[in-house]
């Protein structure tokens, strides 16, 4: 390389350059404060790398309850859902700007071709005047700032961590929007599992109706058994309704979910099959360590970056205090001849240096530096903000999933026994020892604990799913542009 050229004049200063250091701190994550031990965690069940599913794709986490149904609701809304949609946009923005600022590592050229006529004055002190000439210009033109104090070095810092948060909240929104399709499923089912109960109750109590019907036409029974009767027919009619009410609700939740129009989309229920081994007992969830918290959480990843963008912005106006070089020049023809432009004796250079040198701003670098410090200050508390939310929501679901558990228990057995009194009552009543009132509350008592039994089998669910989403649903810092990539 000639060493007289341009090019070896740009190639040494890009590898001296390099080599400078860049003004403002260097980036160190902050500590957060962190547990040593979750409470009511099974220390038989710490996290390892191959639970709770390797064979599983990372982060496919709902594949656990081997639900088809659930497979392909999740499915879809990754394929169709539209605030993920405007986070994948989002990522992609990011990225783009992050190739905008890497772009200044590099000298701008551009060709600025030009025709320009012009008249000058044959009265003024021209000593080659002349009335009426046109000019004609090819130019390439090039420009670089030299990087000398880093300025450019951190814009791309910034830039990189932003798209890097980008990405890691575009995995918040996914696993917000995977745990919420899980959530509003487990709960239609489990108003499946209600409105199964309510409708064999319905049949029950129109069969006893009848029944008591019959006893007051043969005078066995008085019409207030018979009205009685007809109320809880009705109460449980209304009951019914209302069911009917929220699930088509969560239907329509699901709907918007998936990226489809509510009146388009409908999920049939299925009485005809026994309810699912989950809704009696929901898998055992590990918590892991408190520290492996911090890699698993996107939203605590998207924070993180979010602070080191914030670190590289007070390089970038710590930089504006140093002065700031760029090259300049052109090189091209220029001719008033068009025929004879591109001739060897029309052509035409120029290359200088421009320096700029701030000396009084009124105080705007250093206003913008204490923005920028502050908004560090900003982003290191809520970068701890969100760490302490992240225990916060584990323990929350650990300690539910203990005592819920606890809870089930207990109602399992208050199941049993309002069954039995059921039919002991109902049994009393046939044979004359008690009126029809015992038998209409022993069977109210025995309806509710059905019902709160299907109930409580959908809180240890979505409870189960909150637990999944405070721990990362799966998800691994390295991974985070891996699943932009496959869901756009």
């Amino acid at each position: 390389m000639n060493l007289k050229s341009p090019l070896f004049f740009i190639a040494s200063a890009l590898s001296s350059f390099a080599a400078l250091p860049s003004v403002g701190p260097d980036y160190i994550r902050p500590d957060a404060p962190a547990p040593a031990a979750y409470r009511d965690a099974d220390p038989a069940l710490a996290w390892k790398s191959a639970a709770p599913a390797e064979q599983f794709a990372r982060g496919e986490w709902w594949r656990l309850f081997a639900d088809s149904a659930l497979d392909t609701l999740e499915s879809q809304a990754l394929a169709a859902n539209q605030d993920l949609r405007a986070a994948a946009a989002r990522v992609e923005q990011a990225r783009a700007a992050a190739g905008l600022a890497r772009s200044n590592y590099w000298p701008q050229l551009a060709v600025d071709p030009s025709v320009a006529s012009e008249r000058t004055s044959t009265t003024t002190d021209n000593i080659f005047p002349h009335d009426l000439g046109t000019t004609y210009r090819a130019p390439l033109v090039a420009s670089w700032e030299l990087d000398l104090f880093g300025r450019v070095r951190r814009l791309n810092e910034s830039a990189r961590a932003d798209a890097d948060a980008s990405a890691a909240a575009f995995e918040s929104v996914r696993l917000a929007l995977t745990t919420d399709v899980a959530a509003n499923y487990f709960s239609l089912r489990a108003l499946d599992r209600e409105v199964a109960i309510v409708r064999d109750t319905l049949a029950l109590r129109q069969h006893t109706l009848d029944l008591v019907d019959s006893r007051v036409k043969i005078g066995t029974a008085g019409e207030l058994d018979s009205v009685r009767a007809q109320a809880e027919l009705a109460n449980t009619e209304v009951d019914a309704a209302a069911l009917a009410n929220r699930r088509a609700a969560v239907v329509d939740a699901l709907a918007v979910l998936v990226g489809t129009p509510a009146p388009a989309f409908e999920l049939p229920a299925e009485p005809e099959r026994a309810p699912a081994p989950y809704l009696q007992q929901p898998p055992l969830i590990p918590a892991g360590l408190p520290a492996a918290l911090l890699e698993r959480r996107p939203d605590i990843a998207a924070a993180e970056r979010t602070l080191a963008a914030a670190n590289a912005r007070i390089g970038v106006a710590r930089a504006a205090f140093f002065p700031a070089i760029s090259l300049t020049g052109s090189a091209g023809y220029a001719s008033g001849d068009i025929d004879r432009l591109f001739q060897a004796d029309s052509r035409i250079w120029s290359i200088g240096p421009s320096l700029y040198l701030p000396i009084f701003q009124g105080g705007r670098n250093r206003a913008n530096l204490e923005r920028s410090r502050a908004a560090f200050d900003e982003s290191v508390a809520n970068y701890r903000s969100r760490v302490l939310i992240a225990f916060r929501e584990v323990q929350d679901a650990l300690t539910a999933t203990r005592i819920l558990a606890q809870e089930s228990a207990a109602q399992d057995r208050a199941l049993v026994a309002a069954r039995r009194a059921s039919a002991l009552a109902q049994i009393r009543y046939d044979a004359g020892y008690v009126s029809y009132l015992e038998v209409i509350d022993a069977q109210r008592t025995d309806l509710a604990a059905q019902r709160a039994a299907a109930q409580l089998a959908a809180l240890r669910l979505n409870t189960s799913v909150a637990l999944i989403k405070a721990l990362g649903g799966g998800w691994h810092a390295p991974e985070m542009s891996g699943h932009v990539v496959a869901e756009r």
